[in-house]
């Protein structure tokens, strides 16, 4: 297969495989735009030249939208290949190619987030393991921060000190969320009004900037819901699942 890496000059005529539709899409732009920013401060987004999800996502970790502390090191934001194009060993050439621009570029290692079991929008920890990753840092409730060090004596990364302080939110719902996921743009809309409708208290913070979100309460800055200041979940909720929530708080 035949890998495309994304540019200023042709991040426009590409799809971006996880959000297929046109460029028009507020899932589409929203990424898009996210992404246009990134490309100057390192941000590689390198995929398959196929209409699915097959990619990987990665920036020097100084300036990933994330609550760690891992100088000197490359975090990889998504690795995704699902579908059709499963089973190829996309994965692997995907990673190696990670690899290979990490060190050239001379970075100590990878970083990336997972949790204790397989969950959606985090990196298998099973697969990760099997490449030679090793857990650094855990967080409340699953999360794990993993790492595969290119030499020996590198320093561990870790998170955060900002993450896990959940004394200062409000009452009621409270979403942390950016624009690095597309699909964040059409449905934390959706969950706004469903809250609103059922008159329940309902915070949305966008986190617009890489401070921000290096200061972050959770781990997982793209989406991350809480409860009377207690995590909900990381998952980017549909409205029949936030509906169930709704329900089991008694709002």
């Amino acid at each position: 297969m035949e890998f495309v890496k994304l540019t200023h000059e042709n991040i426009e005529k590409e799809h971006i495989c996880c959000a297929i539709s046109n460029n028009k899409d507020i899932q589409v732009m929203s990424k898009k735009n996210w992404l246009k920013d990134r490309l100057d401060e390192g941000l590689v987004f390198l995929k398959g030249n196929v209409r699915g999800k097959c990619f990987i996502e990665y920036i020097p970790a100084e300036y990933a939208w994330v609550p760690i502390k891992a100088e000197g090191y490359m975090y990889i934001d998504c690795l995704w290949v699902s579908g059709q194009f499963k089973g190829h060993g996309y994965s692997n050439l995907l990673l190696e190619a990670c690899i290979e621009d990490s060190k050239a570029k001379g970075k100590k290692g990878l970083v990336i987030l997972s949790s204790g079991k397989k969950m959606g929008f985090l990196s298998d920890p099973k697969y990760m393991g099997y490449k030679g990753f090793q857990t650094a840092d855990t967080a409340e409730p699953y999360f794990e921060l993993m790492y595969l060090a290119f030499e020996g004596g590198a320093p561990l990364p870790r998170f955060g000190d900002t993450v896990g302080r959940h004394e200062d939110m409000p009452d009621g719902f409270v979403l942390y969320y950016t624009n690095q996921c597309p699909f964040t743009a059409k449905y934390v809309p959706i969950l706004e009004g469903m809250a609103k409708a059922r008159n329940a208290a309902f915070r949305s913070v966008h986190i617009q900037t890489r401070e921000a979100a290096q200061n972050a309460p959770s781990p997982f800055t793209t989406f991350s819901l809480f409860y009377d200041g207690q995590f909900v979940t990381h998952e980017i909720l549909s409205e029949k699942k936030f509906d169930k929530i709704l329900a089991d708080k008694g709002v």
